[in-house]
């Protein structure tokens, strides 16, 4: 299998720096990821850098809380897209999630989606912090906002993917929409079992690992 084109190639730091991330799109297109996935700011720098390659920029917006003003994110969605973001990763707006106003959450996931246009949108829902009818409720929403994936955790909050929540959203998505594993994902052993679990994507800092690791095991 290609498990390289399963991986969003992701560095999302606050201290990355310019040729850190020249250094992500080299890697990117040297092992074949499916996309490099960064911050907004550097959204322009990897589009020029990944010019004439297969390899997508998705931009996380709302990022890493999601608590931003609804038409904050949205403009941060759309700005990053006209930069050459093909794909977003927005963070679900938790605390209003947690609250109950599913309206809220639900009209603010619009906001990026109809932001977005034609890039494909994926809705970070920090799984560590919600119950599992909170989860649910989450995939619910994001399915009828009309986004493409659910997606596990930042990586900067208190727990990542975990193959129990990754059942739990794609059975509740059930087709409607894929499903991204991301937070903690480091080996090859563990990325498999992941999409064993029902995920379609990965986001990972640890891909080139993952990759040479199942060459490893399987003898090459």
């Amino acid at each position: 299998m290609n498990l390289a084109r399963a991986i969003d190639h992701t560095l999302l730091k606050p201290d990355a720096t310019r040729a850190d991330i020249l250094k992500l799109c080299a890697e990117a297109r040297e092992f074949g990821f499916f996309s490099v996935c960064v911050n907004s700011s550097w959204v322009a720098v990897a589009a020029e850098a990944l010019k004439g390659s297969e390899v997508l920029v998705a931009a996380v917006t709302g990022f890493p809380l999601g608590t931003m003003e609804s038409r904050a994110k949205a403009f941060e969605t759309r700005r990053a897209v006209d930069a050459g973001a093909g794909e977003i990763d927005t963070v679900i707006a938790v605390g209003h999630l947690k609250g109950g106003e599913e309206s809220y959450v639900l009209d603010d996931l619009r906001g990026v989606v109809e932001a977005a246009g034609t890039a494909r949108v994926k809705v970070i829902f920090e799984t560590c912090l919600l119950t599992p009818e909170e989860k649910l409720a989450a995939c619910v929403i994001t399915c009828e906002a009309g986004a493409a994936f659910v997606k596990t955790s930042t990586g900067f909050s208190t727990g990542g993917a975990t193959i129990e929540d990754v059942r739990l959203m794609a059975d509740a998505v059930a087709g409607k929409c894929q499903v991204k594993a991301s937070g903690g994902i480091r080996d090859a052993e563990s990325a498999l079992a992941m999409l064993e679990a029902g995920a379609s994507r990965l986001g990972t800092s640890n891909g080139i690992a993952i990759v040479r690791g199942l060459a490893s095991a399987q003898g090459y």
